[in-house]
């Protein structure tokens, strides 16, 4: 079991943070953070979709180049691409150039556009109570939960692509539906 590990600066961190800058910034100012802006939910979904067999590192590190790629993840932008964009961005070699994730985040921006409701009410119904206690290592972490499976499967009946319970539980991770933070975690400290 890995619990927090207590990194050169003196902060005790979930033990996948390790010992790379961008990762453990990530720890420390987004992750587990509760996040309600549907355009910040829409790029962690996509993001999340990219990440599907990489790693987290991978993403962070073409962020940046994905939101410009994707238009800072403006819905209505993303949901106006076409094929033209698409044959672009399977080129561009500064983001993850796989034709079915590129064509699922422009058709995720369509169903985003087309909901009817906030991204962010629809995603934060399916926030469970609080665990009653803290986890004490990342091997008591779920990848998956009822509610990611639930989740799953109400965005894939309204037509989201790369979506599946294990990405949806990596979303409600990043986004603070969960807080999987183990303890000793500086982050866990705080709440």
């Amino acid at each position: 079991m890995t619990t927090a590990t207590l990194a050169e600066d003196g902060l005790a961190r979930c033990g996948w943070a390790g010992s790379d800058p961008e990762y453990r910034r990530y720890h420390d100012e987004e992750w587990g953070r509760p996040l309600r802006d549907d355009r910040l939910l829409f790029e962690k979904l996509c993001l999340e979709g990219f990440q599907a067999g990489l790693s987290w590192l991978t993403i962070l590190r073409r962020r940046a180049a994905f939101r410009t790629a994707f238009f800072d993840f403006d819905v209505d932008r993303v949901a106006a691409m076409d094929e033209t964009d698409v044959t672009r961005l399977v080129t561009d070699s500064s983001i993850i150039r796989h034709r079915g994730k590129i064509e699922a985040t422009i058709g995720n921006a369509r169903v985003t556009r087309d909901l009817g409701e906030s991204l962010a009410t629809l995603i934060w119904s399916f926030a469970s109570e609080p665990r009653a206690s803290r986890l004490s290592g990342l091997g008591d972490i779920p990848a998956v939960t009822p509610e990611s499976t639930a989740l799953s499967r109400e965005l894939r009946a309204r037509g989201f692509r790369f979506v599946g319970p294990t990405t949806v539980y990596a979303l409600m991770q990043s986004a603070g539906l969960v807080d999987d933070h183990v303890l000793g975690c500086h982050r866990a400290a705080e709440g």
